[in-house]
């Protein structure tokens, strides 16, 4: 059994786009007919420039290679070009290559992939999601507005999540980490209290900041929701100093989270060794793929560290997630979108995926246990020129509230 074909999908969700303005879903199919599925979580480059470095990564590293030695195939991608170290373009290529390649071997084995991984640890997984504006709520004004992020969160905790996470601290920014505004503090807090009244302790807060501030600002924002015992204070500092934010870390009486931007163990190890985090939360499709993620989640074990797994993508990767947690003992709990996925998530996947009162029950069908509907991706193509998520360059404003979009595509 060798590797022989790759297609590529390219795949715009319906407004509002939860999950991102793109998915990019690489088809792999062998010399005997075998098809699996994977999902590439990069966006450094536009679609066009992505499809061509998964299209070089496959011809170079994995054509004619047996699916069987994504060991030996990690290997000549991460140390491609005299590198051997992380790149989240070329990682982000293979980790959707890679996950393709362990659909199709569970398939061959006729076994699920987390089978293939250990087995099964985990009966159930806990889940969690982002709280999005529901029906007809003005998008906009949702991001800004912490009463209607507590009706949401309530709904959410009676259908069965006992997790929510949510993000008001201020802008997304091009720029190093800043100073929160006063203003900001402000709303993260009355967020937190609102949240927190509407759902009592039948749910864990998850705060989220994608990794705008400076130490000094993480801190004083940490330090400000500290009386609401939020589970993780995510991402406070940006991902390429993990130094400062262990100096966050030690600070801050929440516990840190971070890793949906870092890519391998190499960069994993680097947290974990300096106390930046107890929570890794990485993403699949730009990690290196779901070998690559269970040897850090190994790791993790050593440092009595849990893992949470990303999502803010499609389908294919939130199985990949879905078989990762099954088979390690370490899972705190998994990213969904919404409950189950969202419609079109689910749509994507055959509706194989089952998510029940808050938590994900593991596949039983061979592979990554999904019927990915081709012919719906297909009439999805992404024909924009924006990437799957962008920062703003203007910097934070102190001379009036800040706003944003959260996640959603425009």
């Amino acid at each position: 059994m060798k590797l022989k074909d790759l297609e590529i999908f390219v795949v715009a969700p319906p407004a509002p786009g939860w999950g991102g303005r793109y998915w990019i879903f690489p088809k792999l199919t062998t010399d005997d007919g075998l098809v699996g599925y994977g999902e590439c979580y990069a966006s450094t480059v536009g679609p066009d420039a992505m499809k061509a470095v998964i299209e070089d990564v496959f011809r170079r590293h994995m054509a004619g290679e047996s699916p069987e030695n994504i060991e030996l195939m990690f290997r000549r991608a991460y140390s491609a070009g005299f590198t051997q170290r992380p790149d989240p373009t070329v990682m982000g290529a293979f980790s959707g290559l890679e996950i393709a390649c362990w659909d199709i071997l569970g398939k061959a084995r006729n076994r699920p992939v987390w089978a293939l991984l250990g087995g099964k640890t985990n009966e159930r997984l806990r889940s969690y999601t982002y709280l999005y504006p529901e029906g007809d709520e003005n998008i906009d004004a949702f991001w800004n507005d912490p009463d209607k992020a507590a009706e949401v969160a309530a709904r959410n905790v009676d259908r069965g999540f006992t997790a929510v996470k949510f993000d008001p601290a201020g802008p997304y920014t091009i720029r190093a980490g800043h100073m929160p505004a006063m203003s900001d503090i402000t709303r993260s807090v009355a967020f937190c209290a609102k949240i927190r009244e509407a759902v009592g302790d039948r749910a864990d807060l998850l705060f989220g900041t994608h990794g705008q501030f400076s130490v000094p600002g993480a801190i004083r924002m940490g330090q400000a929701l500290e009386t609401y015992l939020p589970l993780w204070y995510e991402e406070p500092i940006p991902p390429d100093d993990p130094a400062a934010m262990a100096e966050v870390a030690r600070a801050v009486r929440i516990p840190l989270a971070t890793g949906e931007r870092l890519t391998t163990k190499a960069e994993f190890a680097a947290v974990l060794k300096l106390g930046a985090a107890r929570i890794l939360q990485p993403a699949l499709g730009r990690a290196g793929g779901i070998w690559e993620v269970k040897k850090t989640a190994a790791m993790a074990e050593t440092f009595s560290a849990e893992m949470a797994p990303h999502l803010y993508a499609g389908p294919v990767e939130w199985a990949a997630n879905i078989h990762l947690g099954t088979a390690i003992p370490n899972l705190l709990m998994l990213e969904t979108i919404e409950a189950g996925g969202g419609a079109f998530h689910q749509a994507l996947t055959g509706h194989k995926l089952r998510w029940e009162e808050g938590f994900i029950l593991p596949p039983e069908d061979p592979g990554l246990g999904i019927a990915f509907d081709e012919d719906l991706a297909r009439a999805h193509p992404y024909t924009g020129s924006r990437l799957h998520l962008e920062m703003q360059e203007a910097p934070c404003n102190y001379g009036r509230e800040n706003t944003f979009k959260g996640g959603a595509a425009d």
